[in-house]
């Protein structure tokens, strides 16, 4: 009986080496970060169009107070309304559905697992969460000018700042910033996590329309709100794009 020798795979430094090396490559391999991110800036571009062609002006009889006036109610004033809740519940459905498609059938053609399955979950129970709360406001119609906020029973003051927050959340920050953060944490991106936090802060922002000198009745008085998260979004992907293909040629 004899010992037969058999070469060293390699020391311990050198074998973990090539683990995280090949675990790069099957992250890079997974990633497809550009395709949501465009998705969701060209959605939002069509919100400022959807937001013109739904534009609408009233007249109300009934008018909050002005501060200073010791609670005297105005004769009437105008109120402006635009948007649709069914175009961006139902595009934002799409988007989600657009990317688990395109992530599955790369990973196949690739022979990878895709990490998409928590981002598209999120991403749908928050949109379902969203829109529910949505329609539970606006169950009896929508609310005069001035009138307490129903949030889930919460009877929220319009003017207070904690308002005025809430309802930025559940919005685009909800629908869209929440699950670029689960897409950044499965994904190990710590460039998407700065994107999704920068997105997050651009939404959240308590910034009024009036910065873009049009007028709270001009039927394109949405495009204010809209147009700096679409560039964001788009310039986005661009760049997410452009370091993917980068590190893919890198590593091939």
């Amino acid at each position: 009986m004899s010992d037969v020798s058999v070469p060293s795979p390699g020391t311990p430094h050198e074998v973990l080496a090539g683990l995280r090396d090949l675990t790069g490559r099957v992250r890079s391999a997974q990633r497809g970060t550009w395709l949501p991110l465009l998705l969701f800036g060209v959605l939002t571009l069509g919100g400022i169009l959807v937001d013109r062609f739904t534009f609408s002006v009233h007249t109300v009889s009934t008018c909050p107070a002005v501060p200073g006036t010791a609670g005297a109610v105005q004769p009437g004033c105008t109120v402006t309304r635009q948007g649709s809740a069914v175009y961006w519940t139902l595009g934002i459905a799409v988007v989600y559905a657009a990317t688990a498609w395109f992530y599955i059938r790369r990973s196949r053609n690739r022979g990878v697992g895709t990490p998409v399955r928590p981002y598209v979950l999120a991403g749908i129970v928050l949109v379902a969460l969203v829109a529910a709360t949505s329609f539970w406001g606006t169950r009896h119609g929508m609310p005069q000018p001035g009138a307490p906020l129903d949030l889930w029973g919460l009877q929220l003051d319009p003017a207070s700042g904690l308002t005025q927050f809430l309802m930025q959340l559940t919005g685009a920050a909800a629908s869209v910033g929440l699950p670029l953060l689960v897409l950044a944490w499965v994904e190990r991106s710590r460039a998407l996590l700065f994107f999704a936090l920068a997105y997050l802060a651009i939404e959240l922002a308590p910034l009024s329309t009036g910065w873009a000198g049009i007028g709270a009745t001009s039927p394109w008085s949405g495009l204010p709100r809209l147009v700096v998260p679409a560039a964001f979004l788009l310039f986005g992907a661009v760049g997410f794009a452009v370091s993917q293909r980068r590190r893919q040629r890198d590593v091939s």
